[in-house]
């Protein structure tokens, strides 16, 4: 079977060039193509020789992504289903308001970790998806949408940290100023507590920002919400945040899913600024949002509202995210594939 292309970065495709005999910069025409441009076939790449295309079309394959559903929020979010060369399936969330365009994308198809409030751990892990995977989520969407991405962040289906390796790779290319070229500071990776694939990201010297799905402020309460707290536990967590931090200089932001009668309290809320400013953190407040089978509810708007007035009395800085696409399933905590 032929590696498919997509999932190198320039280094790599420079180094395939130069064995091959060709200039250094038949790579970055390459990479191009593929990651600017987004074309599927070698034979789209008219700018290079066509003995050099049909080597590359003996060597390699192009993925591609098949779009099996296109779905319109009525607040206009988009959620987008696509089907992969082995018929398993992963969804992309597309955001916009203003100037902002920002693509949650998928990392793996399902997930491992099983968060009982989180759409995707009900089908368990099923693989990760390859580089290849992870970056057409944001060409095909540029594509089709015609518009030019400008934020990423990694918390659709998946645990992204759980597939840092291919993960590592795409942030690479879609950072890559001869390719996408979205800035570090635009891309967030976030994760329910994977201490050492924090560490693996850490050792990328890039500045990605950090987001910890924390959703609960002490161990008995976040083993049940986000199991892998059992191998992680809460202050071993912080502690990998801290040095992230430090050697980044990036703020972490702290996701937390409220949800009725388990993490809403004004106890709570007070531990959560204990938290977010022992880690000079910010914090993004989320209400529940609910699926098929799920036993779980939001709270009243109101004790939301008395919960985030609690974090702001404190001086911690705190957004209420306005769940977006709750109708077609795509809000945080909905994908499932």
């Amino acid at each position: 079977m032929k590696e498919d292309i997509r999932n190198l970065t320039m280094s790599e495709i420079r180094n395939i060039v130069v064995a091959w005999g060709e200039p250094k910069h038949r790579a970055s025409q390459i990479f191009q193509w593929l990651n600017k441009k987004g074309c599927e076939s070698f034979s789209e790449m008219t700018n290079l020789p066509k003995t050099f295309i049909r080597q590359l079309d003996n060597e390699f394959s192009i993925g591609k992504l098949k779009q099996k559903k296109h779905l319109i929020s009525k607040d206009r979010t988009e959620k987008f289903l696509w089907t992969l060369k082995d018929g398993e399936t992963i969804e992309t969330v597309l955001i916009v308001s203003k100037n902002r365009k920002t693509l949650c994308v998928s990392t793996q198809v399902g997930c491992k970790f099983r968060c009982p409030f989180c759409a995707s751990g009900k089908r368990g892990l099923v693989r990760d998806l390859s580089v290849s995977e992870i970056i057409s989520q944001l060409i095909y969407v540029s594509k089709d949408k015609g518009i030019a991405i400008n934020n990423i962040v990694f918390m659709g289906m998946g645990e992204p940290l759980d597939n840092i390796e291919n993960v590592s790779k795409a942030i690479e290319i879609i950072n890559d100023k001869a390719g996408i070229n979205i800035g570090a500071r635009k891309i967030t990776v976030s994760t329910c507590g994977l201490i050492p694939g924090i560490a693996k990201l850490k050792k990328m010297k890039i500045q990605v920002e950090l987001s910890i799905s924390l959703h609960a402020v002490n161990d008995k309460l976040r083993n049940v919400l986000v199991p892998v707290n059992r191998k992680y536990p809460l202050e071993h967590l912080l502690d990998a945040c801290k040095d992230y931090k430090k050697v980044t200089g990036r703020m972490i932001t702290l996701e937390y899913v409220l949800i009725k009668g388990m993490n809403s309290s004004r106890a709570d809320a007070l531990e959560l600024a204990k938290i977010a400013k022992d880690l000079k953190a910010k914090v993004n407040l989320i209400g529940y949002n609910g699926f098929d089978d799920s036993e779980y509810k939001a709270p009243e708007i109101v004790v939301i509202k008395r919960f985030q007035d609690v974090l702001l009395s404190k001086n911690v800085t705190v957004t209420l995210r306005r769940s977006r696409g709750a109708d077609i399933q795509a809000a945080c905590g909905q994908l499932a594939g």
